[in-house]
């Protein structure tokens, strides 16, 4: 069994603030865009400013009503990254399997660091404790045998909490949870499953696995895996030597349709495809970053068969984007990447007749748009 810890930062930017200026924490304050802006949201509320019900995403407007002496500051992202990088740097002197998830967020394995720090509670409150007295911020940790579950636990008590959610206690702890609670599940997903009566994990948890895959897909399957606390996916050590190519793309505006995202997914699928069949090389890890106008980021991914085709970089992508799109959370940034690139000539393929077709023809639309300009020839899902 693998020990696992998820290390979430609690109000991480107005943490990040209350470094530079001690009073934040004793009183309402939040870091807020500009209200002339876009960007005239709140993005981090202190637990001060919670008590009168502030919240990420409220409008400045909307916050000022329910707290008006709150104390509002302006957002400085270089800082919070740099912040963002001591937290890190303080978690890898415990364990070097560190999977980033977000700025404020990371899952560690510590299986092979307890006989030189303890069980993972004794490490869980080392690193609670080091973060609070050494740099002033506060976190709450999950404790598990799965990044699901430990994910999970890091949910359910904050601030400063550490809890430890292990499958064993799934039945007492995870199944009364209202499904919305389920990492992974968007509003959509929850009111469908509502309307069919599964309102707990418990229920969905109960629920057929031909039911769920009929009427979500493959998402169907994580939905039956995580109900009942299953994930064999290992914490995910970003390793310069594996190769990768990615692109993103700060949107001109925060957006809540999918069809937008799924064309700007488009975009950025076809400029990775042209870059790795000009370098010969194929990848299997297709993943996405999707970034909040609140700033929080997520990371997903899924592995296929390798592949340099843009259809396959964009379908695998499309299906991340669905099974984590939340029609009330704007976007403001998207990002595709696809890893684990390796020479084509290391590969074998059962396809091999049709993969060279579709291969062709690919390399030949990128020859067309070089030779006469990029938009000669686009794609109907860019259109």
């Amino acid at each position: 069994m693998r020990d696992i810890l998820l290390v979430d930062m609690n109000a991480f930017f107005i943490m990040c603030e209350s470094r530079k200026d001690i009073s934040l924490l004793s009183k309402p304050s939040a870091v807020a865009g500009d209200p002339k802006f876009r960007t005239g949201i709140i993005l981090a509320a202190n637990y001060e400013a919670r008590k009168f019900g502030v919240k990420v995403t409220m409008t400045v407007n909307e916050a000022l009503k329910l707290c008006p002496h709150i104390t509002l500051v302006k957002p400085d992202h270089d800082f919070y990254e740099k912040c963002s990088s001591q937290v890190f740097n303080l978690l890898y002197e415990y364990t070097p399997i560190l999977e980033i998830n977000s700025i404020d967020e990371a899952w560690m394995d510590v299986t092979n660091s307890k006989k030189l720090f303890g069980t993972p509670l004794n490490i869980a409150c080392s690193i609670q404790s080091r973060l609070k007295n050494e740099m002033g911020l506060w976190c709450s940790i999950g404790i598990s045998e799965n990044k699901f579950l430990s994910k999970m636990a890091s949910e359910i008590k904050k601030p400063l909490g550490i809890t430890q959610l292990y499958k064993s206690q799934i039945n007492d702890i995870l199944w009364p949870m209202p499904v919305r609670n389920l990492y992974g599940i968007g509003k959509a997903t929850s009111i469908k499953l509502n309307n069919d009566g599964i309102n707990t994990i418990g229920d969905l948890a109960k629920c057929e696995m031909d039911y769920l895959v009929k009427k979500f897909g493959k998402y169907g399957i994580y939905l039956y895996e995580r109900s009942k606390g299953i994930d064999d996916e290992p914490v995910s050590v970003h390793d310069t030597k594996n190769i990768s190519c990615g692109r993103m793309e700060t949107l001109a505006h925060d957006i809540t349709d999918i069809r937008q995202a799924k064309k700007t997914i488009a975009l950025l699928s076809e400029s990775i495809g042209k870059t790795i069949r000009q370098k010969q090389v194929e990848g299997s890890i297709i993943s996405i970053q999707i970034k909040y106008n609140t700033f929080e980021t997520i990371n997903r991914q899924m592995k296929i068969k390798q592949t340099s085709l843009t259809k396959d970089i964009y379908n695998a992508a499309c299906i991340l984007l669905e099974n984590n799109w939340d029609n009330d959370r704007p976007v403001r940034l998207l990002g595709v990447s696809i890893s684990s690139l390796c020479s084509k000539d290391m590969q074998l393929s059962l396809d091999l007749d049709n993969k060279k077709k579709e291969e062709r023809l690919e390399n030949v639309i990128d020859e067309l748009n070089d030779r006469y300009g990029q938009d000669l020839i686009k794609r109907g899902n860019i259109l």
